[in-house]
């Protein structure tokens, strides 16, 4: 895997969701969330996300659940343009696992990670205040 998510800050303790006993994640990669309560790796733009691993899952150790951050400041990386304080959502593929952008105006739900603490350009890293579930770029 690559282009982990960092975490800054912690404003909750961590979720514990179910997870494949034979799947790797690792610490700091973005999950999507399937039902019931059951995260794994996010491969697609705007999926609807569990939140990002705060520890490793290692396959096939017998272990079926992974601790799952929902509320915090990690530092990750764009994918294209975003500006301070826009939603951003997953736009991870398996060429770019981890990426965010800048959520669509018709993104809501468990598909927006959270805001943009700093403006990013494509492939840089940048602060977000990761708030799965928290309010997009919907136009009124």
């Amino acid at each position: 895997m690559a282009n982990e998510a960092t975490l800054l800050v912690s404003l909750e303790p961590p979720i514990n969701f179910t997870c494949a006993d034979g799947t790797g994640i690792e610490k700091g990669a973005l999950c999507k969330m399937t039902d019931p309560m059951t995260a794994a790796l996010s491969a697609a733009v705007n999926d609807m996300l569990a939140g990002i691993v705060v520890s490793e899952k290692i396959a096939n150790n017998g272990i079926t659940k992974v601790a799952v951050c929902r509320r915090g400041v990690f530092k990750m990386y764009a994918s294209g343009a975003i500006a301070v304080g826009q939603a951003v959502s997953s736009a991870a593929d398996a060429n770019f696992p981890n990426y965010v952008k800048q959520a669509g105006v018709t993104i809501s739900g468990a598909a927006v990670l959270g805001h943009a603490l700093e403006t990013a350009a494509a492939g840089e890293t940048f602060r977000v205040f990761v708030s799965v579930g928290a309010g997009g770029n919907q136009i009124s």
